[in-house]
């Protein structure tokens, strides 16, 4: 196959594989938009999902604080239009949720040491759906119960003024 058929058959295997080439890029782009539309038509319904926020106690009693133990996130379980949820999820903006220690009912743990308290997280949903203003239901929340320690809060002139007065103690 020399000669000038040598070179037809060369030019057609080129023009052939670029041709399938052509074919196999415009059958992945379709593929993709297809994909893509089919992804945002899915997010205008109704849909459920779980997130983790960090948790923040605000509003503590005089001279308290919560220990370390306390849970530090919570996962919310949330229902609603897709976009919202994931407007939640892809926004990375995961400010703590806050929890007022004054406006709410904590119980003292039956049985358990002075300072032991719960929370059951069933009675903090509609704060948590008004601080998250989604557009999203939270359909539950883990953990159940919020157990945690109140501590006292011993600040640099309390120990100072303790300080003092066992020197003088001593003398």
């Amino acid at each position: 196959m020399k000669g000038e058929d040598g070179i037809r058959t060369e030019i057609l295997t080129k023009r052939g594989t670029r041709v399938i080439n052509r074919d196999v890029a415009a059958f992945v782009f379709f593929l993709f938009l297809s994909f893509a539309l089919w992804y945002l038509n899915s997010l205008g319904k109704e849909a459920e999902m779980g997130i983790i926020y960090p948790l923040k106690y605000t509003n503590l009693p005089k001279d308290r604080i919560i220990t370390e133990r306390s849970p530090a996130e919570l996962n919310l379980f949330l229902k609603g239009p897709g976009y919202s949820i994931l407007k939640l999820k892809i926004s990375g903006n995961k400010s703590p949720v806050n929890i007022d220690i004054s406006k709410i009912n904590y119980r003292k743990v039956p049985g358990g040491k002075p300072f032991n308290y719960y929370i059951l997280t069933s009675s903090l949903t509609k704060t948590l759906n008004i601080q998250m203003r989604s557009g999203c239901e939270i359909t539950s929340i883990k953990p159940d119960t919020l157990f945690f320690t109140f501590d006292r809060q011993i600040s640099n002139s309390s120990a100072v003024l303790d300080n003092q007065s066992d020197s003088k103690k001593m003398r």
